[in-house]
């Protein structure tokens, strides 16, 4: 926020001006809580139908959050793995013009189909059906106003099937991953070679972002075999080298989510239910 000075008199008043958002100051303070509980729509909702189809799928209700904050009205969103366009509904909802880049085509064409049936209104919202690490490269320098995304978490969603894969997916008919597609991330077999093709992404993300603008990437931590990967560190350190400044973490608190027995009786093995919102700027 900026300040001038407005004169009236012998009276001399401060005024702030809001060049980030559209939001009250008193909306505004409360965004900035450390800790957001993630909201949905339920799961007997009818507009969950479409989501729930992804194995990864992002409220568009949290991301919205998001937009609300770091965008105003008009302005311009970037989701380089935009899934089913929960990125896009947001920017639909609230005003912006959303890119969402999308590797499948199936989820692109959900995401279309979920925009067409969910929000009255989509113009302007774009889906970009490609690899994000050539799509982005072809995008304008400072073009955006700002990058919000969920990337893929390595390859958590092709290990061996769990007690809440088998009950929240397997025991529905819902696909348990991404894609066969040997470009998509989440099929990369080293962690140093997807953190590799993750840095392009995220290079680019900060080329096409307009100076002292925002982005933010939402991860979670997980387990690969005995070993607990701190995700959320590695991508600080990946954006940290693109030139990116961390300006601060929200805790994503995942309240709805089953606890299972995992590691009982031998083993201490967390249960993970929240997940980071790390929130840069372009410095």
């Amino acid at each position: 926020m900026d300040d001038f000075a407005e004169s009236s008199g012998t009276t001399t008043q401060v005024r702030r001006v809001n060049r980030l958002n559209a939001l009250t100051g008193k909306e505004w303070i409360q965004e900035t809580s450390s800790i957001w509980f993630q909201k949905g729509l339920g799961k007997n909702h009818l507009d969950v139908r479409l989501e729930r189809q992804h194995p990864a799928a992002f409220s568009f209700q949290d991301v919205m959050r998001l937009v609300k904050f770091f965008t105003k009205p008009g302005e311009t969103v970037l989701d380089p793995f935009s899934g089913v366009a929960s990125t896009l509904k947001a920017c639909a909802l609230t005003g912006r013009t959303g890119i969402g880049i999308e590797l499948i085509r199936g989820w692109a064409m959900l995401g279309k189909q979920r925009l067409a049936s969910e929000v009255p209104d989509s113009t302007g919202q774009t889906t970009i059906i490609g690899d994000a690490r050539e799509e982005l490269a072809k995008m304008p320098s400072a073009s955006v106003d700002y990058v919000v995304t969920s990337p893929p978490y390595w390859r958590i969603l092709a290990k061996k099937p769990d007690h809440k894969m088998r009950r929240e997916r397997l025991d529905k008919g819902l696909v348990t991953k991404y894609s066969d597609d040997p470009r998509d991330l989440g099929n990369i077999t080293n962690y140093k070679d997807f953190l590799g093709q993750l840095s392009i992404c995220m290079q680019e993300s900060y080329r096409v972002l307009r100076l002292r603008k925002y982005c933010s990437i939402i991860v979670s931590d997980f387990r690969h075999n005995s070993t607990y990967q701190a995700f959320h560190a590695d991508v600080i350190n990946m954006l940290n080298d693109a030139g990116f400044a961390l300006k601060g973490i929200t805790i994503l608190v995942q309240n709805a989510k089953s606890l299972y027995p995992y590691g009982y009786p031998y083993a201490y093995v967390p249960n993970i239910h929240h997940q980071y919102i790390l929130n840069f700027q372009k410095d």
